[in-house]
């Protein structure tokens, strides 16, 4: 039996693989991966390299309106990628946090941080459900490709509720269901953690977040095609995929959360962050979610079906009442 726990140690091992898989903006893939979603080449040139490993499926810091002196927090933060460009925005008077579940994810944003010599940056390991922050201390909540892996989505929710400050918003990019997936895509572990099978529709992302309290709830499909991680060198919505060109070149995180040595088969997925997904409809079987053996599982599953008839890239902005 597949339990939170065990979905959320899934999520946790197969991202701390990533994280010291080594993939960053020198590799064209991870670029690519990057840009398709909406970040410019002046950006990615901007942020350590490390902190991208081609995890996204959007990018939220385009959505928040970020200004001047603000709080930023980043829920599963991989390896600091919107939050060194959330820092960025708010500027030495502000402060960009990252929320993390996976030691290695955490490790890796803190080394990129050093060697990126920001002063207003902290990464915590914590996960979602709990995070170490104060009441209404918040500004604004970004997050990349995670929500849709949370176990417990109504308890981040109201986590996110709980740090906001009033009048401060909530602005995720994710992955939002057009239907109900097949059930073989379901029933998989991969297809989870792949930031797939954990995906709400728009429908319940928007009544969860009124249960949570928000206003001027939005959710909007960003027209982004999903296969942009296959075609970028990656096998999964948030996870690397096998290619012997891409020869890590140091240690490097990813949707939340991250060794392998330079080989053909990359390793596991993306940034984690709190684990795998809502609710399930039908449980998951179990599967090795690490190494090459998840990436082939996914490439099977790309293949077979057509995910962007399935799913699609969505950004989610709400506000906490009361500013």
């Amino acid at each position: 039996m597949n339990t939170d726990h065990d979905l959320k140690d899934s999520v946790r091992q197969g991202y701390g693989t990533v994280a010291k898989a080594g993939l960053s903006s020198e590799h064209a893939g991870m670029r690519s991966i990057a840009q398709a979603f909406g970040y410019s080449e002046e950006e990615l040139a901007s942020i350590p390299a490390a902190s991208n490993m081609g995890l996204s499926c959007g990018n939220p810091t385009a959505l928040a309106s970020l200004r001047p002196g603000e709080t930023v927090v980043d829920l599963g933060s991989g390896g600091g990628l919107d939050v060194f460009l959330a820092a960025k925005q708010v500027g030495p008077t502000g402060t960009a946090i990252g929320i993390d579940m996976t030691p290695e994810m955490i490790s890796l944003a803190r080394r990129n941080a050093e060697s990126g010599g920001y002063d207003n940056v902290r990464f915590h390991l914590a996960e979602l459900e709990a995070m170490p922050l104060p009441d209404a201390s918040v500004d604004c909540v970004i997050s990349n490709c995670v929500l849709n892996l949370c176990p417990d989505k109504d308890a981040v929710l109201r986590e996110v509720a709980r740090i906001l400050k009033p009048g401060g918003r909530l602005a995720v990019s994710d992955i939002a269901l057009k239907k109900p997936l097949p059930p073989q895509v379901e029933r998989e572990v991969a297809a989870w953690t792949g930031c797939i099978a954990g995906a709400m529709t728009i429908a319940d992302n928007e009544s969860k977040l009124h249960a949570a309290g928000f206003t001027d709830v939005l959710v909007q499909d960003a027209g982004s095609d999903l296969n942009a991680y296959r075609d970028g060198g990656h096998a999964a919505c948030c996870g690397p995929e096998s290619d012997a060109s891409m020869a890590p070149t140091e240690s490097a995180g990813g949707c939340g959360s991250a060794e392998p040595t330079p080989a053909p088969a990359a390793t596991s997925e993306s940034s984690s962050c709190c684990g795998p997904s809502a609710e399930p409809t039908s449980e998951p079987q179990a599967a090795n979610t690490s190494g090459s053996d998840f990436h082939a599982t996914m490439d099977e599953l790309l293949d077979t079906f057509d995910v962007n008839e399935f799913a699609a890239s969505v950004k989610i902005y709400a506000v906490k009442p009361g500013g």
